[in-house]
């Protein structure tokens, strides 16, 4: 039998696994655009504060805590790979974190009530920034969890694939959450008491607790299901070592500038309930406008598990990029074709299912790539690093959405010319046909651009074919002699 065939988890594993991620996302998925957004217009409406002063800060807010999401992804990454428990390096951390993580998550929507403009703004950096910190000790760990929960790469690859279907749907669950929160509320408050609440951002408080709750539950599932079974190495990691680990591996550092030079990509997100409100017509078909993309993503996953039966990870990536950004370039030139009128809908929203397809590329095939480096990194120094190879990519992550979240949104806030309500009593003011305009390339030409940009970087990867099958095998023989020595040292010790 082949050893690099051997079948490691429990059926149920891959499920749980998978329902952890969903949690995850459940949560993370909705926190950056809805934060956004009750910064702009809800957080402190009707204090008189500079709206264009507020806006700039929301920009250089998300900049600061990527940065330090940055520096913490490395912190992180380096306590994970000096943790030694029972339950394993990553597990205790997306367990114990989980709790901290969806308190601090409720406290960015519960804004102070002052009208001391500085001590809003003080506020926004620290309270997000706390709330990014902390998100890294959960976050990380969780995908670093693909890495560990089985040595046999197609199983492992399979996991992957799966929790990231999954990790998928649960970025859009926030949407279903929203939704059914207004439905509840304006069941029980009525029609205009409703508009009212929502004016000041009630149901996105309402909505984010109810996520919150919802990631804990689902990670205790994983956390009590799930087991970690590759064996760590014995020695202790130095922070010398892991600066060295995430930018000295050549595969490694590839894989993880996929995500800085394809910063830009993500910078529909910030526009994405204002092509809703304005080019569909409510905010509440964000969902109808969002979700055919998250279809889109998790039908994506389980394609690029088909493809890459066919093709390496190398050659699937560069072969959705490619795809990605012809997609986005046929969404914006059909849209501007038909204009912004209630014909737009309906094409609209099916081709943003083709436009998702793409993202199951970017959710699945790195996460592929960085356990394939793990093991490369364990071929060539014998120690075996998940925490701080994901860290590494965790790290450029952070610092591609701190890029992002600072060029969102100037570019909407600014750049298209975007004015916020000033009503109490009206959640979001008329805008121009050249703002809707601007609104739309931001959704897909301006991603389109990046999505090709990342691809770059894959052309330089190499831990493809017969590289791959020589240093998996060669690790299989490798864990197998030192559990025989494990197994012989009591007996020589009896001796």
């Amino acid at each position: 039998m082949d050893e690099t065939k051997k079948k490691y988890m429990k059926r149920s594993e891959i499920f749980t696994f998978g329902i952890g991620l969903f949690g995850v996302a459940l949560l993370t998925g909705w926190m950056p655009d809805y934060t956004q957004t009750f910064f702009a217009d809800f957080a402190f409406k009707g204090k008189g504060f500079d709206s264009a002063v507020i806006s700039t800060h929301i920009s250089t807010v998300f900049l600061a805590a990527g940065i330090i999401g940055a520096v913490m992804e490395l912190v992180i990454g380096f306590l994970i790979d000096n943790t030694r428990t029972k339950l394993g390096k990553a597990k205790p951390w997306i367990g114990f974190g989980s709790i901290p993580m969806a308190i601090v998550a409720m406290l960015v929507f519960v804004a102070p009530n002052t009208r001391n403009q500085t001590l809003a703004i003080v506020w926004m950096y620290v309270v997000y920034s706390l709330y990014t910190a902390i998100g890294c000790a959960v976050e990380r760990p969780a995908e670093c969890f693909g890495a560990l929960c089985s040595p046999e790469p197609s199983e492992r690859s399979s996991a992957i694939s799966i929790s990231s279907f999954m990790k998928s749907v649960g970025q859009s669950g926030g949407m279903v959450v929203v939704l059914v929160v207004g439905i509840v509320m304006k069941a029980v408050m009525g029609q205009q008491q409703y508009k009212n609440a929502e004016a000041q951002g009630l149901d996105l408080i309402i909505s984010t607790a109810v996520c919150a709750l919802g990631f804990i539950i689902f990670v205790m599932i994983f956390f009590m299901n799930n087991k970690e079974r590759v064996p760590y190495t014995r020695e202790k990691v130095s922070l010398k070592d892991a600066v060295k680990v995430v930018f000295t591996n050549k595969n490694l550092l590839m894989v993880s500038l996929t995500k800085l030079t394809g910063f830009g990509r993500g910078v529909y997100g910030t526009v994405s309930l204002y092509i809703a409100i304005y080019l569909l017509g409510s905010k509440d078909l964000k969902l109808a406008l969002l979700l055919p993309m998250g279809i889109g993503t998790a039908v994506g996953t389980l394609l690029v598990n088909f493809v890459l039966k066919k093709f390496n990870t190398k050659q699937t990536y560069i072969l959705f990029c490619v795809y990605g950004a012809t997609s986005l370039a046929i969404l914006y030139f059909v849209a501007t074709g038909i204009g912004f009128r209630s014909e737009l809908i309906i094409p609209f929203l099916i081709l943003n299912f083709f436009c998702g397809l793409q993202h199951g590329n970017t959710n699945v095939t790195p996460n592929i790539m960085i356990a394939d480096c793990v093991d490369e990194i364990e071929y060539k120094t014998g120690k075996r690093q998940e925490g701080l190879a994901y860290a590494g990519f965790g790290l450029f992550a952070k610092v591609a959405s701190a890029l992002t979240k600072a060029l969102g949104p100037w570019l909407l806030y600014t750049w298209s010319g975007y004015l916020p309500s000033t009503n109490a009593n009206v959640a979001y003011a008329a805008q121009s046909d050249a703002t809707l305009n601007k609104f739309l390339m931001i959704y897909t030409i301006i991603p389109a651009v990046f999505v090709i940009l990342q691809g770059v970087p894959i052309l330089f990867y190499d831990m493809v074919g017969e590289k791959k099958d020589k240093i998996v095998k060669t690790l299989m023989i490798r864990r197998d002699a030192a559990a025989d020595v494990d197994t012989e040292e009591p007996a020589n010790d009896a001796d």
